[in-house]
This record gives structure tokens, sequence and C-alpha cells, in this order.
């Protein structure tokens, strides 16, 4: 039974929520690109005052860990590990993918029914530039059966899934498989973005579980290494 303050910026999207008792009771969030070093603080704080609460109200700061964007993440992480060594207060670390599942599991919620729990697979997939993605697949259960990889897509990426399970496939990757794979057991939902409204389940059972962070030495579940690229406008100058 926790009072947890959510952070979700492993996409585009910024998006702070606040949660109580595993139940969601206020959310903040932008699908403005590149918005997240100017957003964060303001929506985090605007929350806090809403509800009339200090940092030091919380029980716990949960952020989501990755696989994400390098820059999202970085902020994220960061803002998240400040305010929970600041107020010395509890830090859980959620799996981008997972939180991502979450939201399928809660808006499909109706189409997941037991008759089809050992057929279907959800498949949360966030963009990791050219034709790879950061992708996992989980029951309807939200239990991982294929652990968190970034994959370079080919026609052939789920060939050995297809002929037993219906995939669903979401998130910001999802569209770079309905480019080149065309499968009747293959569905794509357009409708699920990460958010930390589906954050709020997986940090009150991480929180009931003790399933802790070390805010000292906690880092961002990158799974790939950066890689810096020099503007275009900077490689013409120095051409010409």
């Amino acid at each position: 039974m926790a009072r947890i303050l959510n952070i979700e910026t492993s996409t585009h999207v910024c998006s702070v929520s606040l949660s109580q008792d595993g139940m969601l009771v206020d959310t903040k969030e932008s699908s403005e690109d590149k918005s997240h070093s100017r957003l964060l603080t303001l929506f985090i704080q605007d929350i806090l005052d809403s509800h009339k609460l200090e940092v030091s109200s919380l029980d716990a700061i949960a952020v989501s860990k990755g696989p994400g964007s390098y820059t999202g993440l970085r902020i994220g992480v960061s803002t998240a590990k400040g305010l929970a060594y600041g107020a010395g207060i509890k830090l859980i670390g959620i799996n981008s993918l997972q939180a991502l599942s979450q939201a399928v599991i809660r808006d499909y919620s109706g189409q997941l029914t037991p008759v089809g729990a050992d057929i279907i697979l959800l498949c949360p997939m966030i963009d990791a530039r050219r034709m790879e993605v950061y992708m996992a697949l989980y029951n309807i259960a939200n239990q991982p059966v294929k652990e968190t990889d970034a994959v370079i897509i080919t026609p052939d990426t789920f060939a050995s899934y297809t002929d037993k399970y219906k995939l669903w496939l979401f998130g910001t990757g999802a569209a770079k498989c309905r480019e080149i794979i065309d499968h009747p057991n293959i569905i794509f939902l357009d409708d699920i973005e990460s958010s930390a409204n589906s954050m709020v389940e997986l940090s009150e059972m991480a929180f009931n579980g003790q399933q802790f962070e070390d805010v000292a030495y906690f880092e961002p579940f990158y799974l790939k290494d950066f890689i810096a690229t020099i503007p275009k406008n900077k490689v013409i100058r120095k051409n010409n």
C-alpha cells in the first residue's frame, strides 16, 4: 500500500502519474517530441502542488528504466534518482516494454479471456532506429516469454511463433513490422503509447515485493551503446 510518483520518458512521450495503493490518482503527459528536459519537472511539481504534497510525502519514485531513447531515459532516471535521494524514499525501476504490455492488458481486457491465454503473446516494441527495435514477448499475465532484446526486423522475425500463437504488436517500433511482415496471426494495435499510467500496477507490485533499486548505483537499461551523430548542417559547413 503506497503513494508512488511514476515517471515515463523512454519514448517521445513525457509522462508523470501519481498513484495511491495501486490506483491512478492523477497524470500529466505530453507527446511533444524532445520535451522531456523542459516538461518533466513542471509535470512533477504540478501534480505535487495539486494534491498538496511534498516529495517526502511519497513512499517511492518509480521510473521507466528502459530500454528506449537514450536521452529520454537519462533525463527520467537522473530526475527520479535526485528526488528519491533528496527525500530519502525508495526508488523503483520499471521495464519500459512491460509497462507497454500493461497498457494492452488494461485497455483490451475484454479480449484477453482465459480461452486465449495460451495462444496470445503481447509484443511491445520501441523504435531503436533504422530497422531495429527493442522488443520482448509477454503472456497475458504480463510474464516474460522472451526477454528484452534489440532485434533487427526481417520478414522471418516471428516465424517461430506464428504457427502456434497470435502476436499482438504495438509501440513505436511496430510500424516497421507492418512494412515487411504480413501474417494472419499478427495483429497491430495502433492506439498504445508509453505512459506513466501504465506503470501504476507494476510499481505497486514492486513496492509490495520490496523490489527497490540502489539509488547510488542505478543506471538506465540502455541495451545498446549510445551513438552520437553529426548534424547535417555541421557536415555541410565543414565540407564548404
